[in-house]
């Protein structure tokens, strides 16, 4: 079932998104994308005739009723976005008496979910190694299905519109649709452009495909990177990960990040392009500082020769030109993390490089999609989210997706 084929009218639809905002020490919103993300699905129904329950997390609260991930705080804001007051359940496992009460055009937020254990399905206080953690975990899977039971009961429809949290098999986001036939669980808007948007990064290339790889860790990209490697032309890697490669080619990086235990993955992700065929893009200098701040003196110098007491901060003026040539004649392209601490204006200049040859191309045809926290504050901060085909709300679920992952969120819809 998709959300255009639905009849919402007089149907009482519980929806799944992703209102984890950030918010200020008093409370106040200081971004509020992922709302404004969720509006054409909520709007849609609301238009069609349907009451509304919506459901999110907030923060990590263990399973602890926590006052500072209260979603009692953004009722306003919700409110608003949606122009149309805002009921909200203290409690979201008792809930039945407001969400029976809701009539056509009505909107009910529920407490965040994560106050329970059961919607993470973890068990709580006891260790792993405990001889008893088989049999709390056994436990806990059965709750989190009552309790998913117990949110399905409020409504006739399920809608899941939270890419964020498609990867994690919680109680709202995969669980839940077991109780709704297939005729009354579907995505939401925002759901079906991410899933679309890993589709022709993945299923739909046109080629050449350039994919941009950053961040201070290979361990933490690695899944992505031999995923890619089979589907890419250009592969960009950059970031605190450059030195790793460095290093492990024998160079000197000062004291710029490193994954001393990763030296031979990064010699093995090499000789893997090589055989396979694919352009790998390492930076060839950087920007180094003598201290990690925006102030610190800085110099540029090749990144496998950088002097003692110094690090590398960001990709030098060479890197920048190799990394835009890999770009600007790409027809489809992938970036997550930045090239350098762009938090620093003055280390800043890698990371906006790349986001500039990708407007261009993109700009020239090709299809870009921004995905992971920080590239899309990269898109945001240079002003160029316009100039990009698509961003994604999603990190973790965004590249599970490009690792090949099935998202337990997706799978629980579509089969």
């Amino acid at each position: 079932m998709t959300i255009n084929d639905y009849k919402f009218a007089g149907k009482k639809a519980i929806v799944r998104v992703d209102f984890n905002v950030p918010l200020n020490e008093n409370g106040v919103i200081t971004d509020d994308t992922r709302i404004r993300g969720a509006l054409p699905t909520l709007k849609h129904i609301l238009e069609e005739g349907g009451a509304l329950i919506i459901m999110s997390h907030m923060g990590k609260p263990k399973g602890k009723v926590v006052a500072k991930y209260s979603l009692k705080q953004i009722v306003d804001a919700v409110s608003a976005a949606l122009g149309t007051p805002v009921q909200f359940a203290e409690d979201c496992a008792k809930a039945a008496e407001q969400a029976a009460a809701l009539k056509a055009g009505e909107v009910l937020l529920l407490e965040n979910l994560r106050y329970y254990p059961e919607e993470e399905g973890k068990p709580v206080g006891i260790d792993k190694e405990d001889p008893a953690y088989e049999e709390a975990k056994k436990a806990m899977k059965a709750s989190q299905k009552e309790f998913a039971k117990t949110l399905a009961s409020y409504a006739d429809c399920y809608v899941n519109d939270a890419f964020g949290t498609a990867h994690r098999k919680h109680a709202s986001t995969a669980v839940i649709a077991d109780y709704f036939d297939a005729d009354n669980k579907m995505l939401g808007y925002l759901m079906e452009k991410e899933v679309e948007a890993v589709d022709n990064i993945l299923k739909n290339i046109k080629r050449p495909f350039t994919a941009i790889m950053g961040g201070s860790k290979v361990s933490t990209k690695i899944g992505i990177i031999e995923n890619l490697m089979d589907k890419v032309d250009n592969l960009i890697l950059c970031g605190g990960m450059t030195y790793t490669f460095a290093k492990a080619n024998g160079g000197e990086i000062g004291k710029s990040i490193c994954e001393n235990d990763k030296l031979e993955l990064a010699l093995d992700i090499v000789a893997q392009a090589k055989a396979k065929g694919v352009n790998l893009v390492l930076a060839t200098d950087c920007v180094a500082a003598d201290d990690f701040c925006n102030e610190a003196n800085t110099q540029v110098c090749p990144s496998n020769a950088i002097p003692e007491g110094w690090e590398g901060v960001d990709a030098g003026p060479e890197s920048r030109k190799a990394f835009a040539a890999a770009i600007e004649g790409a027809k489809t392209i992938l970036w997550n993390g930045p090239a350098g601490v762009f938090e620093f204006d003055n280390f800043a200049a890698g990371s906006k490089a790349i986001a500039e040859a990708i407007a261009t191309a993109t700009d020239n045809g090709a299809y870009s999609l921004i995905g992971g926290g920080d590239s899309v504050a990269c898109v945001n901060k240079f002003g160029m989210a316009d100039r990009v085909s698509y961003i994604s709300t999603g990190g973790g679920a965004l590249l599970e997706a490009i690792e090949g992952k099935v998202l337990p969120g997706v799978a629980a819809i579509k089969g």
